[in-house]
């Protein structure tokens, strides 16, 4: 079972998502919490599988309580922020904070189901045009100018890459999924989790989003 604890300020919205999750045969809610500090508190006492975590709420917003749950080493949510502002600056803030993903709260249930389940599994959620987005921003490449020949800052890798791995990095932060990366490299999806699973302990990255942003930092990717 995916154990899911779920942060807003409001009620309503927190039912609606329970009540989505709460009909899938391979998801539970385990908790809810209406304030930053109750989802640490929470977080710790529940230890969730995935938190799915508003952004603007009182006493503590969700992006500072997210950076409390992804410092403790005793925690191993992975968090989702969920925010009725497609803005750049919170999506950026919350990558820095620790979050695994971002999803609007106009998102469709399928969206909410994909990226709890996502998360559990973990792998980073994000559309393919947020991930330019990332991209982007990290990078300090206006999208409109020629992509200038960065440095390639091999230092913090704990091992080199394979070529091979090298590759699957590549299609990662094209957002490809695994079944994209295995069609396109002609190899089976298992052997496309291992090679994303190696990446992501040479990168010494917690998921797929993390070690996108680190290898494009770095210019790995």
């Amino acid at each position: 079972m995916i154990r899911v604890l779920l942060v807003d300020d409001h009620a309503m919205l927190r039912a609606g998502f329970r009540t989505i999750l709460g009909t899938q045969p391979d998801i539970e809610v385990v908790g809810e919490a209406s304030s930053g500090a109750e989802a640490v508190a929470a977080a710790s006492a529940l230890q969730p599988d995935v938190i799915t975590m508003d952004v603007q709420m009182p006493d503590m917003d969700g992006l500072e309580a997210t950076r409390r749950i992804v410092a403790d080493p005793s925690v191993a949510s992975a968090v989702v922020i969920v925010t009725t502002f497609d803005r750049d600056d919170y999506l950026f803030d919350a990558l820095d904070a620790g979050a695994s993903g971002c999803l609007l709260k106009n998102a469709g249930p399928e969206e909410l189901l994909t990226s709890v389940r996502a998360l559990a599994a973990g792998d980073g959620m994000l559309a393919p045009e947020v991930t330019r987005r990332v991209l982007t921003r990290f990078s300090q490449v206006p999208t409109a100018a020629p992509s200038p020949v960065r440095a390639v800052d091999t230092s913090i890798l704990a091992e080199p890459l394979t070529d091979r791995e090298a590759e699957v990095l590549a299609l990662m932060s094209d957002a490809r999924s695994n079944g994209e990366i295995a069609t396109e490299l002609y190899i089976g999806e298992a052997t496309v989790k291992t090679h994303v699973s190696r990446i992501l302990q040479k990168l010494g990255a917690r998921d797929r989003v993390q070690a996108v942003v680190l290898a494009h930092r770095h210019g790995l990717a």
